[in-house]
């Protein structure tokens, strides 16, 4: 099975406390690269969250953002009436005795008083059990995205395995073309070298025949591109043989790609023929065409 590495889920939960949305997009890359976006007052979610993305993915760049708030209104102080009291009958007795004793006092701000310990909490910051709790929350919903994630990644992974399927085909069809114009081919040069040779040893006296023949069959061996085309070949086979694994296999197929590519330059550096050449340019498109859609296979 094939997966793409491109992929996109959005969710949006509310709890009891906290409504929060998720939005988890994955593009191409040459390994995990996580980037997550999150409330750092949470208690080891972050950590919770990496070990759950590199469990299920293997390859891609993995952005991740969660945007929580209280369901009664984001950043909204809780205040301790009791609290607030007690503070409040404290300054009226201090600001009592300040004027007994001639003092003059300043009035404390709202801000000030809202600033003393106990007033007032932070909406940001959680008591052990409830930062634990909410994690939980977080972690359970978390995991209905990561598998919309995955599904829509093998979608697009199972659209690209036929496209990768087709060019395969191409590249096996341009190969089949190939074999028949290189024996041509080669027969044509094999009577073209013996009409050279036959001409170098007229015009040259004392010239080793055996070893001028010898250097005609080692241009001969040279120019013969039957290597590539089983070397070719013997790539399609394999790289059919990948897109039929069930491991992530974009990495390989990565590097078959520049096989093929290799091949497909040594065919066209040897062709010396108008028909050749145009089978080795054409493969090399189709090879150039199924590189960038190995770009995005996990």
């Amino acid at each position: 099975m094939v997966n793409s590495m491109t992929g996109f889920a959005a969710r949006t939960q509310q709890g009891s406390d906290y409504t929060w949305s998720w939005e988890l997009r994955g593009v191409n890359g040459k390994g995990l690269e996580l980037r997550l976006r999150l409330p750092e007052w949470i208690s080891g979610l972050e950590q919770a969250l990496r070990t759950e993305l590199s469990r299920a993915l293997i390859r891609g760049n993995i952005s991740l953002t969660l945007r929580l708030q209280r369901s009664r209104g984001e950043g909204m102080m809780q205040l301790d009436g009791a609290q607030l009291s007690q503070v409040l009958a404290a300054l009226s007795a201090i600001t009592r005795e300040a004027e007994r004793a001639g003092v003059e006092l300043k009035a404390p701000t709202t801000a000030e008083i809202l600033s003393m310990k106990g007033i007032a909490d932070d909406p940001n910051t959680l008591s052990e059990g409830a930062s634990v709790a909410l994690r939980s929350k977080l972690m359970a919903d978390f995991r209905p995205l990561l598998d919309s994630f995955i599904e829509m990644r093998a979608t697009e992974g199972a659209a690209l395995h036929a496209v990768m399927l087709a060019h395969l085909d191409k590249v096996a069809k341009l190969v089949a073309q190939a074999r028949p114009v290189a024996e041509e081919r080669k027969a044509e040069m094999a009577d073209s070298l013996k009409q050279n040779l036959a001409r170098v040893m007229e015009n040259a006296k004392g010239l080793d025949e055996s070893r001028v023949a010898q250097e005609v069959a080692l241009l001969a061996l040279k120019s013969d591109v039957t290597e590539e085309l089983d070397r070719l070949e013997a790539h399609v086979t394999a790289s059919r043989e990948l897109l039929a694994s069930e491991d992530a296999v974009g990495r390989k197929l990565d590097f078959l790609c520049q096989e093929f590519n290799r091949e497909a330059n040594t065919l066209c550096s040897k062709a010396q023929a108008v028909e050749l050449t145009r089978i080795g340019l054409d493969l090399k498109a189709a090879i150039d065409q199924m590189r960038e859609q190995v770009q995005n296979i996990e």
